[in-house]
């Protein structure tokens, strides 16, 4: 286990340096690549520093989770169409009915190469790394969802900041009971996925969707 001074270090690169880095305008290519170094760096730390198995728990709790997840997705539901129905009502289910082979794209890129390894990055090692640097639970989980909203800085929309900070605060009073990155990634991707289906993929700005 590293010593104090090196965990606020990679802290303060990983979880602060790197995102805000993400807003200066350089190559895409370079930002891939430091993007990916990052991802490497957390699996190894993971692996070989911590001794974290990536295999399914065996004790979990399906059924709470279950429950626990279609309440607070029945209320994101509402919410999130009540939302688009007053925003752009044109754009309500629009993409899942007119494009369906850029509805699946979508769905399959988030739901892989993105909402597992941010729930990598930001339950599972910042968890593991950093919580007994902060006693104070509720302090731990504002922090994780303001870096978790940080990570999102690069898309330059509001909305955006405020779904991802409400997203880090939901997912990590989540991790907080099941402690288990297969159940977080579910309910990270069944809400994104959802915000897709909605119609709201053109309001986040979401690669691909600007002519939507």
């Amino acid at each position: 286990m590293q010593n104090r001074s090196y965990l606020l270090s990679e802290f303060f690169v990983l979880f602060i340096l790197l995102p805000l880095s993400f807003v200066i305008e350089y190559s895409i290519s370079v930002k891939a690549g430091l993007a990916m170094a990052g991802l490497i760096y957390v699996i190894f730390i993971l692996k070989k520093v911590e001794h974290i198995s990536f295999s399914v728990k065996k004790d979990i709790d399906w059924k709470a989770f279950w429950k626990r997840t279609a309440l607070r997705f029945s209320i994101i539901a509402i919410i999130t169409t009540a939302f688009v129905l007053y925003k752009d009502p044109p754009a309500l289910f629009y993409v899942p009915f007119n494009k369906p082979m850029l509805f699946l794209i979508i769905l399959f890129i988030y739901t892989f190469l993105s909402v597992w390894p941010q729930e990598i990055i930001y339950r599972t090692f910042f968890f593991k790394r950093y919580e007994r640097l902060f006693p104070s639970k509720p302090l731990f989980v504002f922090i994780n969802a303001i870096l978790f909203m940080l990570a999102h800085i690069f898309f330059r929309n509001t909305l955006v900041l405020v779904l991802t900070f409400l997203g880090g605060l939901l997912f990590s009073i989540s991790y907080l009971k099941f402690r288990s990155t297969t159940l977080i990634s579910i309910e990270h991707a069944l809400y994104g996925n959802w915000i897709f289906t909605v119609g709201m993929g053109q309001m986040l700005a979401f690669p691909g969707m600007e002519n939507v």
